[in-house]
Parts: C-alpha cells; sequence; structure tokens
C-alpha cells in the first residue's frame, strides 16, 4: 500500500543552513536591550556584596556562584533559568516567607515595604506566565511542523502517542519530585533534564533509534530532508548556532540580572532583622523588577514572532544562492588526510581583535577538524591561546593581550583516508582609537 503524505512536500528542499538563518535574521533586528539592565543588575551586584557575610547557608553560597559565572549557551537553557528563578524570587515574596520582623509589620517603613512587596510579586508572576506560555508554543510548534512532513498514516499516529506517553512520564515524574518535598531547585534540574531527553527522542526519530526503533521499517517514506533536519536540530555547532549568536546576547544580560535580583532578596531576607533595607536600595529594586520584567516580555515576544516565521526547509538553490552571497571575503582549501592547514597574522598592537569563521562543507564523508590557535612572540616563546578541539563549525574571537604573531591551525593529522573541504575567513582587527573630543583638546591647550 503507497504512503499516504501530507499537502506539505520537501520535493528539492534542503534544511536550514547557518548561512540561510544569518540572512533570514537580518530581517528581525533586535533592539539593543536597554543600558538600564546592566547598570541595575551591577547597583544589585554592589548592594548583595554589602549583605555577605561568613556564615551563609549553602543555598546562598551556590546562588553567588552562580552569579559570579557567566549565563548557559543554550538559549532554551536560559528560558528555564529565568522561569527557575522568577519562581523562586515568588517564594520568597510570599507574605509567609518574609522574615518575622517583616511580617509582624510594627512600622510605617514596615508596611509600606510590604505593599511594594505584594506589587513585585505580581509583576513576577506575570513574568512567569509569559516564560511558561513561550515555552509551551515554541515545542508544539517545533513538533507540529515535523509531523506536518510526515506520511499521515499511522506512522504519524505512532509517534504522536509515543511523544503523549513520553509527557505523561515526565508529569508523574515532576508530581512524584514535588510530593516527595523537592525543592524548587530540584525540580527544575528535573525538567532541565526531561528537556534534554525530549531532543535525543526527536534526534532517535531522525536516526530511527532508541525508543523509535521499532519503527525503523516504517520509516521509508518519510522525507529524507526531514530525517536531516531533526539530526541537525540542536547541534552546538549547527544553524542553530547563529541564533545564538544573534540572539543571545540579550537573553543572557536578562538571566544575569534575575539571579541578581533573587541574590539581593535572598540575603536581605537573611540580615533584614538587623540591617534594615533603605529607602534608595528598595527604589532600586522596584526599578529592576521593572525594566526587567518589561525587557523580558519584549524579548520573548520578539523571539516568539521570530521563531514562528523561521522556515525549517528551503530550496536547495535558495541555499545555493544565499551560500554565494555570504562567500564574500571567504577562502576555501582542501585540507588532506594527515596534513594540516594554517593562517598566520603579525599582530602589532595589543587589544585587536583576532576573529574566525568556518566550516567543513556540507556532502563530505567526514565533517569534523581539529582546530587551535597559537601565539609566538619575539623571543619564539610559544603560548596555546585556544587548545584543540574538533569542530564541524566554529566561530569565535578573542582580543589579544600580546603583539607577536598568531597561528590558526586547522588540523586533519587524526585522518588516515578523508580529506576534508574547509571554508573559512579570518580577520585581524586593529584597536579602536577613541577620537579626542574638543573639550579635552582644550583642556590639554590649558595644561
Amino acid at each position: 500500500m503507497a504512503a499516504v503524505y501530507s499537502s506539505s512536500s520537501t520535493n528539492g528542499m534542503v534544511p536550514i543552513t547557518r548561512a540561510f538563518l544569518s540572512s533570514y535574521y537580518d530581517k528581525y533586528p533586535f533592539s539593543p536591550i536597554s543600558p538600564d539592565v546592566t547598570r541595575l543588575t551591577n547597583e544589585l551586584q554592589n548592594m548583595a556584596s554589602l549583605l555577605v557575610d561568613n556564615h551563609l547557608p549553602q543555598g546562598v553560597g551556590l546562588l553567588i556562584q552562580e552569579a559570579e559565572s557567566d549565563p548557559p549557551h543554550k538559549m532554551d537553557e536560559n528560558m528555564w533559568k529565568n522561569r527557575e528563578h522568577i519562581e523562586e524570587i515568588i517564594f520568597l515574596l510570599e507574605s509567609s516567607h518574609w522574615p518575622k520582623s517583616l511580617q509582624q509589620q510594627s512600622t510605617p517603613e514596615d508596611v509600606e515595604l510590604a505593599q511594594v512587596l505584594k506589587q513585585l510579586k505580581d509583576k513576577f508572576e506575570v513574568a512567569s506566565k509569559v516564560v511558561e506560555s513561550f515555552q509551551s508554543k515554541n515545542s508544539n510548534n517545533i513538533f507540529t511542523t515535523v509531523m506536518t512532513y510526515m506520511p499521515q498514516d499511522f506512522r504519524g499516529t505512532l509517534i504522536r502517542q509515543q511523544r503523549e506517553r513520553s509527557e505523561r512520564n515526565k508529569q508523574a515524574e515532576v508530581d512524584a519530585l514535588i510530593n516527595s518535598g523537592g525543592t524548587i531547585r530540584d525540580r527544575y534540574a528535573l525538567l532541565w533534564k526531561q528537556q534534554m531527553e525530549r531532543r535525543r527522542q526527536l534526534s532517535q526519530l531522525g536516526s530511527a533509534t532508541g525508543v523509535y526503533k521499532t519503527l525503523v521499517k516504517y520509516l521509508v517514506g518519510v522525507p529524507q530532508v526531514l530525517l536531516d533536519f531533526i539530526r541537525q536540530l540542536n547541534d552546538d555547532h549547527g544553524p542553530m548556532e547563529e541564533q545564538r549568536q544573534r540572539y543571545g546576547p540579550p537573553l543572557y544580560a536578562l538571566t544575569k540580572m534575575v539571579i541578581n535580583i533573587r541574590l539581593f532578596l535572598s540575603l536581605s531576607w537573611l540580615r533584614l532583622d538587623d540591617i534594615k533595607l533603605q529607602k534608595n536600595q528598595i527604589s532600586i529594586l522596584e526599578e529592576a523588577v521593572q525594566v526587567y520584567v518589561s525587557e523580558l516580555e519584549r524579548f520573548l515576544n520578539f523571539i516568539g514572532e521570530v521563531f514562528a516565521n523561521s522556515p525549517f526547509f528551503v530550496t536547495a538553490e535558495e541555499a545555493g544562492a544565499i551560500e554565494g552571497v555570504k562567500n564574500d571575503g571567504y577562502s576555501e582549501t582542501t585540507v588532506a588526510a594527515g596534513k594540516s592547514h594554517e593562517v598566520s597574522l603579525k599582530v602589532e598592537s595589543v587589544n585587536s581583535y583576532i576573529a574566525w569563521d568556518f566550516s567543513i562543507l556540507q556532502g563530505k564523508i567526514s565533517t569534523d577538524i581539529g582546530f587551535s590557535v597559537e601565539h609566538t612572540d619575539s623571543n619564539g616563546q610559544k603560548t596555546l591561546i585556544l587548545p584543540y578541539h574538533r569542530y564541524e563549525s566554529d566561530q569565535g574571537n578573542f582580543c589579544t593581550i600580546m603583539a607577536g604573531n598568531y597561528r590558526l591551525v586547522w588540523d586533519n593529522s587524526y585522518s588516515t583516508f578523508f580529506k576534508k573541504a574547509l571554508r573559512y575567513k579570518v580577520d585581524c582587527i586593529p584597536p579602536v582609537v577613541e577620537p579626542v573630543t574638543s573639550t579635552a583638546a582644550e583642556a590639554d591647550e590649558r595644561g
């Protein structure tokens, strides 16, 4: 019996490429995040540092470590982090979890602070619903799109049933954890673990392994382009890296901000019986919450539109045309098996930027290559700047702190048989010299 397909055809289509996403994202520039985010985050950090002592609970110590670390690189992990910290903040802002002295509201200042905290709690409850709704819509959009291109017969039904069973089991896991007294932190650690399991299940569908192994003989007729897309969807160096590079920074800044809001509240609750919050501190906290909630909602509304309109497949001709447009400034070379290719850059000034962007061309047999960066000074002393690692593609940069010669090396020496078709671009950008303002020039003349 012939397979029954949906109206969506993948004939002549290929999965989205990083070059395509770059071109697509050019149409969706994100208005820069408010500078108040960084300013208020720094002010919260300064206020929190005044409340730190040597007798902090373990949980607060872990929170300080998280506040001092870089946010996660994956965008969906940042979404879960924001949601987790929002829920922790709502917990702190419930009146039953206030410090005892504040619960009594024995002074007019305490009464006023209590009203402020209730308003802040309301704002965070709205933010929590916004993040949860965004995550749900995005997850459903991916699965629905994948299923649109699946044969519309028993195979699609089996996969939908598998997903429904999996989601019920995941919810049962969460319920069991809550009933056993698990903390908010425990619950979100489980939720992120489950999110990674969803990724694995999706990739297993692409290769017909794991839970979908029993369907392998039935996957004949499933469009290969769909299976290719599913396999590459969440690759660390695949097309989604363009998304992280383009839209990650504002989200990372918001993650940093919400962690510091929670840290300041946690430390304040520990010390409130001894150190009362000052009016300027309360004002900063209020402003920080307002800015965080409004900027988070603005970002999620924007990125939700970008995701909803972004295609998963493009025509081979369109992909090739975009790759051609994006080829300006790029070089291509073949790195033979057992050999390496290197580019040397002579840097005369510190604070120069060395940047690179490379990939192994699609359609080749072996798709990764070793890459490292090394510095040699005038005395021949070598320093490893970027340790050797194997990549399918990578994009990065660093600011030089030493003049001298820098070698960027693509290493295929580990390969016995397979050559690598390498496409790359390397730039050395000299330091930007700030122009002397007229005021500064006049001051120098008077001096």
